[in-house]
């Protein structure tokens, strides 16, 4: 891929679900109850959504979509941020539509007449872990039509949204996107979003990942998902060469990031928390402040700090997306938000 000569407009643009979540708190016989897999996500039809809705307890709705809770993590940190995602013109679309452009990111994708904007339904275990059942609903109607090549061009990164290797149009406005971002000369980071949908997808996500991802974002789960070993470093090793550079996160045990085709490994602790109210978000917010670093030309150790910041701010609240200004944050612990 060449490099683009062009100064950057964003420096992500963010391609994926535009999904309202609605998060509750619950214990684990509720999610033994319903038949959920603790930990899981998975996709359900409208009826199952508004039959678990009327189960679930008392909770808060906030704008969400696993991408969408990125661009607003970037957009915290002070970067410059653009999301493309298909939304209804329903209530729930012009909540998800005004939360977004109220932290400053750039978002045009017309929306859908004629269908509902998608819900994700989180309920939250004591432990902070959160299990997630997805009505997709015109979240699953993202078509090539919807992806705009100027726009991704203009972005330093354009960052894809593994759960949309579920439906078929969907990923194949991903691939879309991918191949507007190399023929700018831009950079293509995905995450792989959940195990789950490693396990439905992996030849394909291999396969994408080898002819088109330079940036490649993980947990622990997904990484053995992908290469069906339980052997962490083998692994890691493994998705180290295949991209040039890659991050898998741990939990309180940090993250790993390999760089130059995996001869560059590096390992950045976790920041502490206090408490861990709610893990929703955690793998986003990381992406955010790592994707941003690697904009702004950061080393790969001060990307992962910034990463490890916002996981952690996210985890100590409710809901997917940052509550205090990121920005601060970094330059109130000394991280570097450019480079030195």
């Amino acid at each position: 891929m060449t490099q683009s000569s062009a100064p950057a407009a964003f420096d992500v643009c963010a391609v994926g679900n535009a999904i309202v979540d609605v998060l509750a708190p619950c214990e684990p016989a509720f999610l033994d109850a319903q038949g959920l897999t603790p930990g899981s996500m998975q996709l359900v039809d409208a009826d199952r959504s508004a039959a678990l809705y009327a189960a679930m307890a008392a909770g808060v709705e906030a704008s969400g979509g696993s991408a969408g809770n990125t661009v607003a993590g970037v957009g915290s940190f002070g970067g410059r941020a653009a999301y493309i995602g298909k939304v209804a013109d329903d209530q729930l679309g012009g909540v998800f539509t005004h939360d977004i452009h109220a932290v400053g990111v750039h978002f045009a994708t017309p929306p859908l007449t004629g269908d509902a904007t998608g819900v994700c339904m989180i309920n939250v275990t004591p432990d902070g872990q959160r299990t997630m059942c997805t009505f997709l609903g015109a979240a699953n109607q993202l078509t090539v039509a919807d992806i705009d090549a100027d726009l991704i061009g203009a972005s330093e990164i354009v960052y894809l949204e593994g759960y949309l290797f579920d439906p078929a149009p969907a990923r194949a406005a991903f691939e879309a996107a991918a191949a507007a971002a190399h023929a700018a000369g831009r950079k293509v980071a995905i995450t792989l979003s959940d195990s789950f949908v490693v396990h439905r997808w992996r030849a394909e996500l291999l396969q994408f990942i080898e002819a088109s991802a330079d940036i490649v974002l993980a947990n622990e789960a997904e990484l053995h998902a992908l290469f069906e070993s339980e052997d962490f470093d083998a692994a890691a090793a493994h998705l180290g060469r295949i991209v040039d550079i890659a991050a898998v996160t741990r939990g309180a045990a940090g993250s790993v990031v390999f760089g130059a085709g995996g001869t560059e490994r590096v390992e950045v602790a976790a920041c502490p928390v206090e408490k861990v109210v709610d893990t929703t978000g955690a793998g986003d917010q990381y992406a955010a402040g790592f994707l941003l670093g690697l904009a702004r030309g950061l080393s790969l150790e001060d990307a992962g700090r910034l990463g490890s910041l916002a996981a952690a701010e996210v985890i100590a609240h409710w809901g997917p997306r940052p509550m205090t200004s990121l920005e601060k944050l970094a330059q109130d612990a000394g991280l570097r938000l450019t480079p030195a």
